[in-house]
């Protein structure tokens, strides 16, 4: 659709303009050029969450874990036995529930017990038994 449009001339919005030739598109239809840094200052950066310290580690293990999805992938490709296929399933809930489990202590004590403003350890306890909640009720 995007194709036909500029095909024709056209952007989405009606503008009628010119393609570059030989490419079909649209001048004002590429990406903004960036603008000098003194008008966009740089992010701010992204505060230290609870898993910081361990971050290499869980990514290693989720990348297991997406392995492990591809291999139930297989499995079901090639009409692999039921209860086999459960059984890889039931592997892979119990690493993501390590996973979580991890999650959860790192949110624990660098998170909650590590806010020194009083009402935001409190937030910050609701917080965290709200995600326990939900992980206990899964299934």
């Amino acid at each position: 659709m995007i194709r036909a449009a500029v095909s024709r001339g056209r952007c989405l919005d009606g503008h009628k303009g010119e393609p570059r030739p030989g490419t079909g598109i649209v001048p004002h239809m590429t990406q903004p050029t960036p603008t000098s840094a003194a008008s966009n200052p740089p992010p701010a950066p992204t505060p230290a969450r609870g898993y910081t310290a361990t971050k290499d580690q869980l990514a290693q293990r989720l990348t297991r874990i997406e392995g492990q999805v591809r291999g139930i992938q297989r499995m079901v490709d090639d009409d692999r036995y039921c209860i086999d296929v459960l059984t890889q399933i039931s592997a892979i809930q119990a690493a993501l529930d390590k996973v979580a489990l991890g999650l959860l202590d790192d949110h624990a004590h660098h998170c909650v017990v590590g806010a020194e403003d009083p009402e935001l350890q409190a937030d910050r306890t609701r917080e965290l038994m709200a995600a326990v909640g939900r992980l206990m009720r899964r299934g």
